[in-house]
């Protein structure tokens, strides 16, 4: 198991210095043209908040089951260290670490969402409504 951890306690800054940070167009711009998207927000998040279309969910535990060439998990969206990942959160406390993981791995397109999930809504990028609490 990865010992990627969630990170709540970085400050915003050092979160977003662990890896590159693009605004949520860039982002989008970069899922068009071919990157892999990864959300790594807990189900609660996504249930309340929405979720992207398209979007893997990945537990941010999981990275080195997810990412590693040797794991026989590994997602098949990965083909090489030079697939373009981009890597979505509820913001860059959660993001930064996973990019930074995936940065460790030797991956060499990774970058994260400045502002995550709410920036991307913010931008009008296609999302998902939040599910309906049952009750």
């Amino acid at each position: 198991m990865s010992d990627t951890a969630p990170a709540l306690d970085l400050s915003l800054d050092d979160a977003g210095a662990l890896a590159p940070l693009v605004s949520a167009q860039e982002a989008a711009d970069r899922i068009a043209a071919g990157a892999f998207l990864v959300d790594t927000r807990s189900e609660a998040g996504r249930s309340a908040n929405g979720e992207v279309p398209g979007a893997t969910v990945i537990d941010r535990f999981q990275v080195d089951a997810l990412f590693d060439a040797d794991s026989p998990t590994r997602l098949p969206q990965v083909t090489g260290p030079d697939t373009p990942i981009v890597v979505l959160c509820g913001s860059v406390r959660g993001s930064g670490p996973v990019a930074a993981a995936l940065i460790a791995k030797g991956f060499t397109d990774v970058v994260h969402v400045e502002g995550g999930f709410p920036a991307w809504k913010d931008a009008g990028l296609p999302a998902d409504p939040p599910v309906a609490p049952q009750g």
